[in-house]
């Protein structure tokens, strides 16, 4: 995030105005993409809506002295922040992609498919991705290995996919959440100033209402669903499965490695591309003859290989057979699958940096902190301010940094505990970023799930309760706790 803006003699802050032109014409232009252009909204549309709303950000700061080398040093620090998402978008393709030509992808819905009950689907994908992402601390890693495996079994079994999207997602971000290894989690304290494990028990009081809401809800809509026919679909799929790959447990030890990398709390961007490299080895190894029947005619048996593989590490893998919704599940991946997801996070952050170094979202919270009188009003105000700066900086990260700079002051004034803090900033900017489009995590499940945000939305329970049972509490007082040293009322 750049340094907060330094004004001097040639240059003045922005009004409210000048802050709220370049947002709602953000708003406006998505608006119209999706408008015209539906799902493809994310591939050109939103990525020009964004360029443009940054454009009329920067006349505006033109007019208040700003000069174009400062705007562009903002605007090259603000895509910096999104190069380590870059390169774990990168090694998460080439992951799905030799994952694919391995066949782990392919034996985990083997799997599942015979394992997990269609009536109980929708909640079990729901509890398996909060386990793994609560043991190894992250959403994106989940999401892209477990979560694909279950958008498979969903396709199998003709269920929901933005459903089940909603419920990878939902269990994913609350196990990341509470997991002592999430960067999130740690991040949310360091900036309010509490500790790690105070921090974490705290957000049970909101979490576990949240989880078991969610949960609820997917046992119901799982037990609506029409299942009838899912016993013939189940074994088409596993004999169509049987006959591409060599299906068995040992295609899944590039899976737990990755698991255990993580576990070990070794960085993603590594982790991930490990887990690549096993996939490719493992496909060398164990898949030799789907290889050779996706090399090219006439190819001899090493240059067949080093091809395919090679391939499915840039551009993933393609695989033909007479049932297209199969050619669907079993092809894609690759480095190239992720280009339009880093065009649209890099138009998003270089807005956002924008925005952030003329002011104007400063400009915004000196507002809202002025009507902010009541403590269900101060978190009421936190949780907004964290979900603006989602859509606005398209970045989780910033989510939490920059709302928890703005608003330590004010709590610690406030006589309340840095845990009340650090919670909301996690029950807010953490929790609603996968629900928006452009934003990071939004276009990488978009990436990896092949689920649109506006699809799965409605269905990502868990982080739509915990927003708002947040501000509920907040109200009510309930689990408010407050620093030993004042004797104010909630």
């Amino acid at each position: 995030m750049s340094e907060p803006t330094r004004l001097d003699s040639t240059t003045r802050p922005p009004s409210f105005i000048d802050a709220f032109i370049p947002v709602i014409a953000l708003v406006i232009m998505l608006s119209a993409g999706v408008f015209y252009f539906g799902d493809n909204s994310s591939y050109g549309p939103n990525q020009i809506a964004l360029l443009l709303s940054m454009g009329i950000a920067i006349i505006i700061g033109f007019k208040n002295g700003y000069t174009w080398a400062e705007i562009e040093k903002a605007i090259v620090h603000g895509i910096s922040l999104s190069l380590g998402a870059v390169l774990i978008l990168l090694s998460v393709g080439s992951l799905i992609g030799t994952w694919l030509l391995s066949g782990t992808v392919p034996t985990m819905i083997y799997y599942g498919l015979q394992i997990l009950d269609p009536a109980w689907f929708y909640a079990a994908a729901c509890v398996i991705c909060g386990i793994v992402a609560m043991s190894i601390g992250s959403s994106w890693t989940t999401a892209a290995t477990i979560g694909v495996a279950l958008i498979g079994i969903a396709q199998g079994l003709d269920l929901s996919l933005p459903i089940t999207a909603g419920a990878i997602i939902s269990g994913a971000y609350f196990g990341d959440k509470i997991s002592p290894l999430s960067e999130t989690t740690n991040l949310a304290p360091a900036v309010a100033g509490s500790e790690l494990f105070a921090h974490i028990r705290y957000m049970l009081w909101t979490t576990i209402p949240s989880i078991s809401t969610a949960l609820f809800i997917f046992i119901i809509l799982g037990f609506n669903e029409d299942v009838s026919s899912s016993t013939v679909a189940i074994d088409t799929l596993t004999n169509q499965l049987e006959q591409q790959f060599n299906i068995g447990l040992i295609n899944l030890v590039p899976l737990l490695v990755l698991l255990g990398l993580a576990m070990k709390k070794v960085p993603a961007f590594p982790a991930v591309a490990v887990g690549a490299i096993m996939g490719a080895i493992w496909a060398v190894l164990f898949q030799s003859e789907l290889i050779m029947r996706l090399a090219e005619q006439g190819s001899d048996i090493f240059t067949g290989h080093v091809k395919v593989v090679w391939t499915a590490f840039f551009d993933g893998v393609s695989i033909k057979t007479n049932n297209a919704e199969l050619d669907k599940l079993l092809s894609g991946g690759g480095m190239s699958s992720m280009l339009n997801t880093i065009w649209l996070i890099m138009c998003a952050l270089s807005f956002g940096a924008v925005l952030e170094h003329l002011g104007m979202l400063r400009k915004f919270v000196n507002a809202i902190l002025a009507a902010a009188k009541s403590t269900g009003s101060l978190i009421a105000s936190t949780v907004a301010t964290c979900i603006g700066t989602n859509l606005i900086t398209a970045d989780q990260y910033m989510a939490i940094v920059m709302p928890g700079r703005m608003y330590k002051e004010e709590y610690e004034r406030r006589g309340l505990h840095p845990v009340v803090l650090s919670r909301t900033l996690e029950d807010s900017g953490t929790i609603t970023s996968p629900l928006i489009p452009w934003n990071t995590c939004g276009a990488y499940m978009y990436s990896v799930l092949l689920v649109n945000p506006l699809d799965y939305i409605f269905y990502s329970f868990f982080n739509l309760i915990n927003p708002v049972l947040a501000i509920i509490y907040g109200y009510l007082g309930f689990k408010i706790k407050r620093l030993v040293t004042t004797q104010k009322a909630s």
